[in-house]
């Protein structure tokens, strides 16, 4: 009677989940945006009656990390199982009495018949070549033939294998085309697909179970890699006397498959994704090998990015929305948080929308900056003191300095100083000249040895109409061969890091003043070498 009782459980929960699967829609209510992914969360409202169903919602995101799934339910409902899908065909969805069903079948029937044809003609391909590849096994041991027919044999070997390896090739990418189509097709067969504009080609399958029969709500969460955001920041400042107003922004980017409506946003600077574990050091060993070469081409000291210089137009660019007062920064012990107050659009078509979180004022001071050996131009630098507590993020910024665009720069908080220096831009208003003094540089031959000398004069006007501080650097070689000695002859009063090379000015020019600065400095080294950075 036992074997009866549970044969017939068994039959009834087969029968249950063989019934019409319920669909529903997922709504989505909240968005934690990181670097490189997006955790949603979305609500779906369904009826379930009593016993085990199916559930299918729609309106999830195309591409979702499984293992990151999360369901919410009642107390009352046990969820048996969750299955994430992109092409979920069910009989119970179709209508066959509908013309335009069996418009789609039709096609994708042909579709199907045509894969088949490719997927024959890719298998008769590849055992083709296998034969060719074990007959130039076989050909190339005591074949006995003479050299031209050796040759021959290659050459046509190497000319049908070239050949059916493209047409293999050909074969797969029609084979991919004719999946896509099957995809869309596929697709097409969906339920309710007239009554409703299709959202998104991902859904969560669900198997359930209750007792009673009820109206329930659903919370979905889960991870999705299809979005990202990314801080940048406006820099205003009116002059070199006033604070910067500094405009906190985010440059959001999705593309999930479904459009964000009226979505509370949070954006996070951490990583979901990335790896957690704690690195284990290995025993270091020691080999021989050949030397590497490395790109010092970003190894630049004090490297500021320029682009552009032009009217500041105060139209932007991106769809700006300005939510500072609505925006709460919250600095956990791993990342920093900005909690979005009020509902916002993010439409997933991969452009970037603009989003406004503060605005700060930042107390400044201000001094120029030249390298006269790489740059011509003078640079405003703003030093920031104390800049940890306005939990900023590396990113680029737009300055706008008395009323004008004057290009990009860098922010790069991520740095040991308690100073953070921020580029301004470049002031024509100050005239900087390096130039060579050709009687007080040549080259010498002195027994085995080559002497060169080198002098130059280094000229700041300050054509503006307040005086300036500035600081200025140059540099002289440094040897990292003994036979290549370097003496500095004049460093022109600057202060001298004896390690690197560099020699710093502080320099203070009134009102249309110049100033001269000379370094001279020797390089001797064996003649029959040659110097190639000299």
């Amino acid at each position: 009677m036992k074997k009866i009782f549970s044969l017939l459980i068994v039959l009834v929960s087969a029968i249950a989940f063989a019934q019409k699967p319920i669909f529903t829609t997922a709504k989505i209510k909240s968005a934690t945006v990181y670097n490189n992914s997006a955790e949603l969360l979305q609500s779906a409202a369904v009826t379930l009656p009593s016993g085990t169903s199916e559930i299918v919602i729609k309106n999830v995101a195309d591409y979702v990390n499984e293992n990151t799934i999360q369901i919410g339910a009642p107390a009352n409902v046990t969820v048996l199982s969750v299955q994430f899908t992109r092409n979920f065909i069910s009989e119970y969805e179709i209508d066959e009495s509908n013309p335009m069903i069996k418009k789609v079948r039709d096609s994708i029937v042909l579709i199907e018949k045509e894969m088949g044809k490719i997927a024959n003609e890719k298998v008769s391909y590849s055992k083709t070549i296998d034969l060719l590849d074990k007959n130039q096994n076989v050909a190339g041991q005591n074949s006995g033939l003479n050299v031209t027919e050796l040759i021959k044999l290659v050459d046509y070997y190497r000319a049908k294998r070239n050949e059916l390896s493209n047409l293999v090739d050909v074969l797969i990418e029609k084979e991919n085309k004719l999946k896509d189509k099957l995809s869309k097709l596929n697709s097409k067969l969906e339920l309710n697909t007239q009554k409703q504009e299709k959202s998104s080609q991902g859904k969560l399958v669900l198997q359930v179970m209750t007792d009673v029969a009820s109206s329930v709500n659903l919370d979905i969460n889960y991870l999705t890699n299809n979005a990202s955001w990314s801080p940048f920041y406006d820099l205003r400042a009116d002059n070199i006397n006033s604070s910067i107003n500094l405009m906190y922004k985010a440059k959001v980017v999705q593309n999930t498959g479904i459009d964000w409506k009226k979505v509370k946003l949070t954006l996070s600077s951490g990583n979901p994704n990335q790896n957690n574990t704690a690195p284990i050091l290995q025993a270091w060993f020691l080999r021989y090998g050949y030397p590497r070469v490395y790109n010092n081409s970003n190894a630049a000291m004090n490297t500021v990015a320029i682009r552009g210089y032009a009217s500041y137009d105060k139209k932007e660019t991106l769809d700006e929305s300005s939510i500072s007062n609505y925006t709460t920064i919250n600095e956990n012990q791993m990342n920093i948080s900005f909690d979005i107050d009020i509902p916002y659009d993010i439409l997933s078509n991969g452009k970037a929308h603009s989003v406004a979180l503060k605005d700060l004022k930042l107390p400044a001071t201000y001094k120029y900056y030249a390298v006269p050996k790489v740059e011509k131009e003078a640079f405003l630098l703003a030093e920031i003191s104390e800049y940890s507590k306005f939990n900023l993020l590396p990113g680029e910024a737009n300055i706008i300095f008395e009323g004008m665009y004057v290009g990009k720069t860098m922010i790069n908080p991520n740095q040991t100083s308690d100073t953070l220096n921020l580029s301004m831009g470049r002031d024509k208003k100050i005239a900087i000249k390096r130039e060579k003094i050709a009687d007080k540089s040549g080259t010498k031959f002195l027994s085995g040895y080559k002497e060169q000398t080198f002098t130059y004069d280094i000229t700041v006007k300050n054509n503006k109409k307040e005086a300036i501080e500035m600081l200025l650097k140059d540099q002289y070689p440094i040897s990292t061969d003994k036979e290549i000695t370097i003496e500095l002859l004049d460093n022109g009063k600057a202060k001298v890091n004896a390690e690197t090379g560099i020699l710093t000015w502080d320099v203070k020019l009134g009102a249309g003043e110049t100033k001269k600065f000379r370094i001279s400095y020797k390089v001797k080294y064996p003649k029959d070498k040659f110097i190639d950075n000299l």
